[in-house]
């Protein structure tokens, strides 16, 4: 509230002051145990020193400087119609005015680079310890590549402070979102209570012990004048291969592709875990891991989710490598990233299709027989096809990792890009997999896991049955399989029981994870089968186990499981924790701890979140539901108003509120804000569905009808006309109804049993 209109005038600039001024807690180099900095291993790594300076690893992060800042800071003002910002030089410091917190312009002075090639970002250090990435990037290409320019990252979004994603919100800040990939022996040093931070770092940039680990003891191994058998030389990750093995290719065999030749690679798991944490979207379950440890020990992965990726795995969202690599037949084959990049400059080992060729007998691969492109051009360069790329953050093209088998004729039935047609773009995707299909004959392999996953994700007749197959299949890739038990439907059914109980024992410790989540949706008694695995070896796995049996009281544990339950559940929390400054994580923990009863705690966990975030939804809602579940109506409702006053263009807090008033008996209310509710999402059909209900309460058969009538292909709203028409005796249109929510799926035993009572009272 405005004391006065002087107030008024200068609150802002002195807001911004103090976030911009004063004396901030600086994120410094700090020394941590065991390391000992890129220099150091200089001394003795001459080679690939040179080779990481001119990497993008090398330029991950740098203090903002004459010699590290590519971006043009000559006073020049950039506009994109939604968004402004000049960028000036003072001495030695860079500064770009835009709007800041609370939406006022000021200027800001730039603490570091972020990146260099083929973008660079800045970030902004505040006085909380906070570093925000500006929105503004400098393009680093070549002029001629049309580079050397100033742009929004999110041009089209009208983004205003307070917004999360705003520069200055919490999707923007940089010791969460970004720093431990970004800097080497990274501490971020959250401080909840203050809501603070204090991060600290070994090196700004991405150093040697980022991949390597601390090198102290490596150090004092490589100084001792006897060299002792030390375990890998003192090095706490040995990412080096030293088996003796090689890829070979094998006289006349057929498929022209090299094969491990040798003992098995000791350092295959080491080397993709070791990138994955950094190379894959992820979620931290542990503060601040060191490298070497075991990636589903320290992170929880994104599954194949919409938004990230095609039901096909094809990237879609900036999920990075790891989630395609997954899924590769080289990964299966025990490729690691070192084969194809050189681990120091990060560049590829070979360029063209050289690369490819290391393991693909160029004579059988990179001819047109195989190809089908001329010899030379684009469509006959291997990734072309089997490597597609998408473009980041403007400028930034990068490439899918799954080196998959275009399927064009799949991609059509998912409605997904595929390779072909993205340089064809004159043609159908029907006439690619004709193209294809001339070719090389018709596509091999059975049921392509794509549409079990598309099937999954739509709601389709028979997708328990599908994602039941794809997750038992042992053939398929770990999060393939993970993917597809996240897809499971409930209520469960049969196959949905098939697949958890066939899976919730399995070799893949992702397979088993989410193996662990599906059991939620079964019967509490199925949850005990989850205290097999409170003692599993991978963290992930143990939390998931804990997880599940949240709800299951203690005393119906075994006996002998209590123990590890009690720490499986304090790793859980603990996990939660991590991401202890953003308002979901309290979310996740009251969630929790209501449903071990601890009313108290869950509670506590609400007020954290809303004290992070006031209008953040999920909070306002769930904390609705806690309230309403602990009898306290009036409080769920306050809690639902409010939401719906944060967010008046958001369906989700209005139809909460609708079925609250439902549930008090206020049905002339709840309709009220049903109507409401549909109209905010006409294509939600389960709205216009709750609204029908309630009408068809009221007596308001006719104005029920109408409202259902918007959702033909909605099976729940195609019934309940059935039976509401059969309810008034006007059995034609019941039965009408009734045929075209059978037509939808022959196998629905509810509809076959609604149309043959309707059909035995229509008169013939």
């Amino acid at each position: 509230m405005l004391a006065g209109l002087c107030l008024a005038i200068t609150l802002p600039f002195l807001l911004a002051a103090l976030l911009t001024g004063g004396a901030p807690v600086a994120a410094t180099e700090r020394a941590r145990a065991g390391f000992v900095g890129s220099a150091t291993c200089a001394g003795c790594h001459a080679a690939e020193t040179a080779a990481w300076r001119e990497s993008d690893h090398a330029r991950a992060m740098a203090a903002a400087t004459p010699a590290t800042v590519l971006g043009d800071f000559s006073g020049v003002t950039v506009a994109d119609g939604r968004h402004t910002a000049t960028f000036l030089r003072d001495g030695d410091r860079f500064v770009i005015r835009t709007d800041g917190p609370g939406g006022t312009v000021a200027d800001f002075a730039v603490s570091e680079t972020f990146g260099a090639d083929p973008l660079q970002q800045y970030l902004v250090l505040f006085s909380d310890g906070r570093r925000q990435a500006l929105p503004w990037a400098w393009d680093s290409r070549p002029q001629a590549e049309g580079g050397q320019r100033w742009y929004h990252l999110m041009a089209q979004e009208p983004l205003r402070a307070g917004d999360p994603l705003h520069w200055t919100g919490r999707d923007q800040t940089w010791n969460f979102m970004c720093a431990s990939c970004h800097s080497t022996g990274l501490q971020r040093g959250y401080d909840m209570a203050r809501d603070r931070y204090d991060t600290s770092w070994t090196e700004i940039s991405v150093g040697c012990e980022s991949c390597h680990g601390p090198g102290a003891a490596h150090v004092a191994w490589a100084q001792s004048g006897t060299r002792a058998d030390v375990a890998h030389r003192g090095l706490s990750v040995m990412l080096r291969d030293a088996s003796g093995g090689a890829w070979r290719f094998v006289a006349d065999d057929p498929r022209g592709i090299a094969r491990w030749d040798g003992p098995p690679r000791q350092a295959t798991a080491t080397q993709v875990e070791t990138c994955a944490p950094c190379h894959a979207r992820a979620r931290p379950i542990v503060t601040d891991p060191l490298p070497g440890a075991r990636f589903l020990d320290t992170h929880a992965p994104m599954l194949l989710a919409p938004g990230g990726y095609h039901a096909d795995g094809q990237i879609q969202g900036e999920v990075f490598e790891w989630g395609s690599f997954a899924q590769s037949r080289m990964q299966r084959a025990g490729v690691v990233c070192a084969d194809c990049h050189d681990p120091h400059s990060g560049r590829l080992r070979a360029e063209g299709n050289a690369v490819c060729a290391q393991c693909h007998l160029p004579a059988r691969f990179e001819v047109a027989a195989h190809h089908r492109h001329a010899p030379g051009s684009a469509g006959a360069q291997c990734v072309s096809c089997h490597m597609p790329a998408v473009t980041y953050m403007g400028v930034d093209r990068r490439r899918d990792h799954a080196f998959s088998i275009p399927r064009p004729e799949v991609s059509a039935a998912i409605d997904a890009p595929d390779t072909c047609t993205s340089c064809h773009a004159g043609q159908t995707q029907a006439w690619a997999a004709a193209q294809l299909a001339s070719w090389h004959g018709p596509p091999r392999g059975g049921l392509h896991p794509a549409l079990a996953i598309h099937a999954g994700r739509t709601g389709a007749s028979g997708a328990d049955q599908a994602l039941s197959r794809l997750a038992l299949d042992r053939a398929q890739p770990a999060i393939l399989r993970a993917t597809a038990l996240s897809l499971l439907p409930s209520p469960p059914t049969r196959a949905v029981g098939e697949a958890v109980g066939g899976t919730l024992l399995d070799p893949e410790p992702l397979v088993r994870a989410a193996s662990l989540r599906a059991l939620e949706g079964l019967p509490p008694q199925n949850r005990l089968h989850a205290a097999r695995l409170l003692a599993d070896e991978v963290r992930l796995v143990r939390i998931e186990a804990a997880r599940a049996l949240a709800s299951v009281p203690v005393n119906a544990l075994p006996e002998a499981a209590r123990p590890a339950f009690a720490r499986a559940w304090d790793e859980l929390l603990a996990s939660e924790r991590v991401a202890a400054e953003r308002p979901e994580a309290h979310v996740n923990i009251a969630a929790l701890l209501a449903r071990r009863g601890d009313q108290a705690g869950a509670e506590a966990a609400y007020r954290a979140a809303l004290a992070r975030d006031a209008a953040f939804l999920p909070a306002l809602v769930n904390q609705a539901a806690f309230e309403e579940a602990r009898g306290r109506p009036e409080a769920a409702e306050a809690l639902l108003r409010r939401a719906v006053a944060a967010h008046p263009i958001a369906a989700e807090p209005l139809y909460a509120l609708a079925l609250l008033q439902v549930r008090r008996g206020r049905i002339g209310d709840a309709t009220n804000t049903l109507a409401a509710t549909a109209a905010l999402a006409p294509d939600q059909p389960r709205y216009a569905y709750a609204l029908a209900l309630a009408l068809h309460r009221q007596g308001r058969v006719d104005e029920a009808l109408a409202v259902l009538a918007r959702h033909p292909r909605h099976r729940e709203s195609v019934i309940a006309a059935a039976t509401f028409e059969r309810d008034r005796g006007r059995l034609a249109e019941a039965e009408r109804h009734a045929r075209a929510a059978l037509a939808m799926d022959p196998h629905d035993r509810e509809a076959a049993a609604l149309l043959a009572e309707i059909a035995r009272r229509v008169p013939r």
